[in-house]
């Protein structure tokens, strides 16, 4: 009787955790964006104001309507003109251009079209041969770096469990990288997981 009460309880976890889990991170997000945007709202624009209750969501929605905006203004000869007179301007600032720069180039590369940036997962022999880590290439090593090392260089990025945000970056020749038949999106739920989750090939979950 015990033995089923805990097998109950267990199925129990496993079918609520992932839908409370994931509701849970999806109103956390939208209370988030609703105290940092609706705070900005001109008072007479805020609708809030007249209604008998807060809109729920009214930040997320104002700051994706935003986004779209400042894109389609930049995207014209004269929006172009501000963004590169605005860049002429924060450069010049001491130490918070430092941050503007990497941050910007970061997320031009990332957001790309034709970025070779978080496309493909890979494996590699780290911390020492035998041992394998799960990584996702981020393009070839250029620059200063390609000088001085010899051979066709590849950057991996190896995020660490079970939050994938962080990491460190490797330096791998390219003959030492095994590419992995599989999503980015599996191979971080594997790695998220803890290796929980198995990480089946592209081919095999299509057949």
């Amino acid at each position: 009787m015990l033995a089923k009460i805990k097998n109950y309880f267990l199925t129990g976890i496993l079918v609520t955790a992932p839908v409370v889990i994931t509701f849970w991170i999806v109103i956390s997000l939208v209370k988030l964006f609703d105290r940092l945007v609706t705070p900005i709202i001109p008072y007479y624009l805020n609708p809030n104001v007249y209604l008998p209750r807060d809109v729920p969501g009214l930040g997320l929605i104002i700051l994706v309507v935003f986004l779209i905006v400042i894109g389609s203004l930049t995207a014209n000869f004269f929006g172009s003109w501000i963004l590169k007179k605005t860049d002429l301007l924060i450069e010049k600032i001491p130490f918070i251009k430092v941050f503007y720069k990497t941050i910007k180039q970061i997320f031009e590369t990332i957001l790309k079209t034709n970025s070779e940036a978080f496309r493909e997962a890979v494996l590699v022999e780290y911390p020492r041969k035998g041992l394998w880590v799960i990584g996702f290439t981020t393009g070839e090593v250029q620059g200063e770096i390609k000088k001085k090392l010899r051979g066709k260089l590849i950057n991996v990025f190896i995020p660490t469990t079970p939050n994938p945000t962080s990491g460190f970056l490797l330096m791998v020749p390219n003959n030492q990288i095994k590419k992995l038949d599989v999503s980015v999106d599996d191979a971080i739920k594997t790695i998220v997981s803890a290796g929980i989750i198995k990480l089946e090939s592209r081919q095999k979950k299509n057949s």
